[in-house]
């Protein structure tokens, strides 16, 4: 295995993500950010984030697949959210779940950021994940 996550006793626990992840390959694969739209452009869940979350993550796997990987060989995710507040955190975590068993991903996730932002490329965008991930 390439990636061995962990959070070390004296971080913040319990988290929905690991704190700390340990690649040891030699390939780098970065998948751009992901939004929630399909290959021919159409948009994915209009105005529902948890939608959106199962989407680009849907789309990021696509992604890691092209390159010869997977969620399992993920070290870090990046989510930008637009309009974020705590209170969206149970939309967030369900598109997270909802997609998981379709799409590898194994919880909690890899170490990842949650940043809000005021907007994204387009209004109807409410999510972008960016992926880094580690190959032998």
């Amino acid at each position: 295995m390439t990636v061995q996550y962990f959070t070390p006793e004296g971080m913040l626990q319990p988290v929905p993500y690991h704190h700390v992840a340990v690649g040891t390959g030699a390939k780098h694969v970065h998948v751009s950010g992901q939004v929630a739209r399909r290959a021919d452009g159409t948009s994915v869940a209009p105005g529902d984030l948890a939608g959106q979350v199962s989407q680009v993550l849907r789309n990021t796997a696509v992604g890691l697949a092209g390159a010869g990987a997977s969620f399992a060989d993920v070290l870090r995710l990046t989510f930008f959210v637009t309009q974020w507040t705590p209170e969206k955190i149970g939309d967030f975590m369900a598109g997270v779940e909802a997609v998981a068993d379709e799409i590898g991903l194994r919880l909690p996730l890899p170490p990842a950021s949650l940043i809000g932002v005021d907007h994204l490329f387009e209004p109807d965008v409410l999510v972008e994940v960016e992926a880094t991930a580690l190959l032998d």
